[in-house]
């Protein structure tokens, strides 16, 4: 059975409650902004911001202000890491949540390029920079403040609150642009309606706050700061002590992101420019997607619990490995129950890599650079997997001819994380304090 914390023992369970809602709502809000801005990519964003260019070239340049974000997050790791490990782990939801709501808010009333030309591109970098800022430590303050919460023996079930805002986020994401879609006309679409999406994520903050304010700071870092042990310097201390850790993490987290960048940024304007398929059916799609992804999260959290998460994470890599090129055959022959099928056993990879994610990294660092190693990890690992995937599986797709090569890459990355899973330690069982 795991040991955690003493002090997170003693949590009533109101307060529990809490920390699970706060998690879990301030990451599927903060993965909802972050997400509209990936669908408005193949939708929107090569009219609006790049008209300048052919559609092709306009998409590629889209994938690539994506890929901003997600460039960045290294730098909010270490930023939020820094001063979660500091001064708290509340304080930095409370600040990531506002600079993600903020920046979304500003993409909704950004100026086209056909309105001040150059400019438009360059102010969609900067706020996708500022996003990309607040979610390289968004994840580890909801996770942490789940885990070291978490009563013993349940680390793997409350840190899936703060996994499941991916999907629960893409799927907010895909309904916000599907209604849009579905309720305007094409001409009102492109003037003003994938707009609404963005400045809707003015009311999701006010909720997010309300939320999140409420919740008591971590018992553990509680403890440290009772007990005068925080590090004045955590990242430098991460890198001294724990390098072996902070590499293996980050590569474990490759093969997910990369992918799950694939799944969630590529396939839709994939199966709507290469496939010919309707926005509307690819959509719906992503969302099933999402769907599967979410509630095998939650099972391999809870199936964590009991076996540990090493077995669980391998699982989830090994079919992220073998399901690489069928994934993309069966989604060619454009049969809709096929299509579902690919991604059905796809997002079940993603979820049981990505359900235990939370308690392992957690119970990889010391509490006191913990924020720092856990956020740092998670970014950097982002980075070398899903910032620029769409964008590489498009350059792949159009230099081939083939979705063969884009499967093929899936692979290199999957085998990556497996190698990493493979050599990492078991961690349930380790204290937190």
């Amino acid at each position: 059975m795991d040991r955690t914390a003493g002090p997170a023992q003693s949590v009533d369970p109101v307060q529990l409650r809490r920390v699970a809602m706060a998690s879990a709502v301030g990451t599927t809000i903060e993965w909802y902004d972050f997400f509209i801005f990936a669908t408005a990519v193949s939708l929107v964003f090569n009219t609006q911001f790049f008209s300048n260019l052919s559609p092709a070239s306009g998409t590629l340049a889209g994938f690539a202000t994506l890929g901003v974000g997600i460039v960045a997050r290294p730098l909010g790791g270490i930023v939020w890491g820094h001063f979660g490990d500091i001064v708290g782990r509340k304080a930095m939801l409370v600040a990531s949540l506002l600079v993600m709501g903020l920046a979304t808010v500003a993409v909704g009333l950004l100026p086209t390029y056909a309105s001040v030309g150059l400019l438009a591109p360059i102010l969609l970098v900067l706020v996708r920079f500022a996003q990309g800022i607040s979610a390289g430590g968004e994840w580890a303050g909801a996770a942490l403040m789940a885990v070291e919460h978490a009563p013993d023996g349940q680390r793997g079930r409350y840190g899936a609150y703060s996994q499941i805002g991916v999907p629960a986020g893409l799927i907010l994401a895909q309904l916000a642009f599907f209604t849009v879609r579905n309720t305007t006309s094409p001409d009102q679409f492109a003037a003003w309606g994938w707009r609404l999406p963005f400045l809707a994520s003015i009311v999701l903050i006010g909720v997010g706050l309300v939320v999140r304010l409420k919740v008591a700071e971590s018992p553990v870092f509680a403890g440290l700061r009772e007990q005068r042990a925080r590090s004045s310097r955590p990242i430098v201390e991460v890198f001294r002590e724990r390098p072996r850790e902070l590499l293996l993490a980050a590569a474990s987290f490759i093969a997910n992101t990369t992918i799950g960048y694939v799944f969630l940024a590529y396939l839709l304007p994939y199966g709507t420019g290469v496939l010919k398929q309707s926005p509307n059916l690819m959509l719906v799609l992503v969302i099933i997607g999402s769907v599967c992804w979410l509630v095998t999260i939650v099972a391999g959290a809870l199936w964590s619990d009991r076996t540990g998460r090493r077995p669980v994470y391998l699982v989830g890599s090994v079919l992220l490995v073998v399901w690489a090129f069928p994934f993309f055959l069966l989604v060619d022959t454009t049969d809709v129950a096929l299509m579902v099928v690919a991604v059905l056993v796809l997002t079940t990879g993603l979820g049981l890599s990505y359900g235990p994610q939370s308690a392992w990294f957690a119970e990889l660092f010391p509490a006191r650079f913990r924020y720092s190693g856990a956020s740092f990890a998670y970014a950097v690992g982002a980075v070398l997997g899903g910032g620029f995937a769409p964008l590489i599986a498009g350059a792949l797709q159009t230099a081939t001819g083939t979705s063969l090569a884009v499967s093929a890459y899936m692979i290199v990355v999957a085998l990556i994380s497996l190698a990493a899973v493979f050599a990492m330690r078991e961690g349930r069982g380790n204290p937190l304090d």
